[in-house]
């Protein structure tokens, strides 16, 4: 049975299973965003993308290395050097073969 929701506790329901994502996706540093891209069609970085989107679209101001360290918990290119590995050919195939596209 689907619950009827006012408009304050749906957006705070929403902001907790987004808060979830990001602490899941913050555990799980071992998935790399092709796979991501590969298997959902996003990545964090589409994440991030929509944080700025959402941001600009209610007046606020925010670059997009921001909204990335919003998501990724630290600079992009920080959890870079620490976490992403170089594609596997697999992957790069999969990739251009329609598991995803930024």
């Amino acid at each position: 049975m689907k619950p009827e929701l006012d408009s304050q506790t749906r957006t705070e329901l929403e902001a907790a299973a987004f808060r979830k994502l990001l602490a899941h996706l913050d555990e799980r540093k071992d998935v790399q965003n092709i796979d991501l891209m590969n298997l959902a069609g996003f990545c964090r970085n589409c994440l991030s993308r929509w944080y700025q989107e959402s941001a600009q679209e209610k007046g606020i101001e925010m670059d997009k290395e921001s909204a990335r360290e919003i998501v990724y918990g630290m600079p992009y290119s920080e959890w870079k050097e620490k976490y992403q590995n170089e594609a596997t050919d697999a992957q790069k195939e999969a990739f251009q073969t329609g598991g995803g596209s930024h």
